[in-house]
């Protein structure tokens, strides 16, 4: 058993990347516990494994006292200076208890502990490699689908991904055996091994699409500055340029369109608004509200992150938008509480009823003395009611 198990540590530190040494702790540690588990002994012991030769020996470790209380845990000095002369108090002597038959148990130990560790090597190994693709795309293929929740699994090579129902573009059709990008939204390294969910749905996987096809993001050129999607409908994305001689929409439109076309194709369709980002609220709300045209925003003073949106009498169910997704995707793409109004309610405002004692006030305050005279005279005569 010594050498297939030399030759089995040697195979696994090749093939599995399990460090030996670990490997060897580990089932020195097993050792100890099955020692102690199949022969009842509670006194203090070593397993030293002989990684020349393979060889396993069980040793209780005692300590070196002048009188023995605890045979299972101390030597007296007296025997321990017939063993050597050179022994004194405190020391402490291993004795050799290597039981006839734990040859036996060793191996079943060893198989043990190995496969775990194998496991957790596995584990660890597949957590390390996704949790580098964290948050961004990777090209799964889809296996099958779980007929109870909806979710869909993706092997991603050694390892299978959940897309969840929730991060699952709706209307899509997922077929098995086809090819699918998925975002990389969270690895968890579970005690059943690590977990990966991908999403279709998620806002990122937009970015990193954009990012794929558009250099100028890549290299930072480019920014996108926010994200506003319904997943197989519509999204918007704000941009800005770096670059001042550079339009942003038009590079992540590309020439005749090429390049969001790509993306709406990845998409199955999915629309988007591509808008420039501008440090000006009022304009970047403006922007955001493409295609409508806006004619004047109007801040809220007693909050904020609220603002009137004033627009042109027929654009006020474009602006809105179907079922208000226009508005809506418009408000989470600028953080802004949006009200769209028409432009006729723009200059409205309630009549203001003036009392006499106003008028008489504010005629006191521009006129002399004596034209006050007469305007009191003839107020008398002037029924305010």
């Amino acid at each position: 058993m010594s050498k297939e198990l030399l030759r089995a540590l040697d195979a696994l530190e090749a093939e599995k990347g399990v460090d030996k040494e670990i490997m060897i702790e580990a089932l020195q540690a097993a050792l100890v516990s099955a020692y102690k588990r199949n022969y009842d002994k509670a006194q203090n012991v070593e397993v030293e494994f002989d990684r020349k030769k393979g060889n396993i020996n069980v040793y209780a470790v005692k300590e070196v006292v002048t009188q023995v209380f605890d045979p299972l845990m101390e030597v007296s000095l007296e025997d321990a200076l017939a063993i050597n002369k050179a022994y004194e108090v405190g020391d402490v002597i291993n004795f050799e208890v290597t039981p006839a038959n734990f040859g036996r148990i060793a191996a079943q130990t060893a198989k043990q502990v190995i496969m775990q560790r194998v496991r957790e090597a596995e584990r660890s190994v597949i957590y390390n490699q996704f949790i580098e693709y964290k948050d961004e795309i990777v090209t799964g293929e889809i296996e099958r689908q779980d007929s109870r929740n909806g979710n869909i699994y993706v092997s991603l090579g050694n390892v299978e991904a959940v897309l969840m129902r929730k991060d699952q573009i709706p209307g899509e059709i997922y077929k098995p055996q086809t090819n699918i990008k998925v975002y990389v939204s969270q690895v968890e390294n579970e005690t059943k091994g690590p977990q990966v969910f991908v999403s279709r749905a998620h806002e990122d996987l937009l970015k990193r699409l954009f990012e794929a096809e558009v250099p100028e993001l890549y290299d930072g050129t480019v920014e996108i500055m926010s994200i506003a999607r319904e997943a197989g409908d519509r999204a918007k994305v704000s941009v800005r340029s770096n670059n001042p001689d550079l339009d942003p929409v038009g590079t992540c439109v590309g020439p005749r369109g090429q390049r969001v076309q790509v993306i709406v194709n990845e998409l199955k369709g999915e629309n988007m608004d591509i808008v420039e980002w501008s440090q000006d609220p009022a304009t970047f709300i403006a922007n955001a509200l493409n295609p409508a045209d806006v004619i004047e925003v109007v801040f809220d003073a007693n909050n904020e992150k609220a603002c009137t949106v004033y627009v042109p009498n027929d654009q006020l169910s474009l602006a809105i938008g179907k079922k208000g997704q226009n508005v809506r995707l418009a408000a989470r793409l600028t953080g802004y509480k949006i009200d769209i109004k028409p432009v006729s309610e723009m200059n409205a405002a309630p009549t203001e009823v003036i009392s006499e004692e106003e008028v008489t006030t504010e005629l006191e305050n521009d006129m002399p003395v004596d034209v006050i005279e007469e305007v009191t005279e003839a107020s008398d005569m002037i029924d305010f009611e």
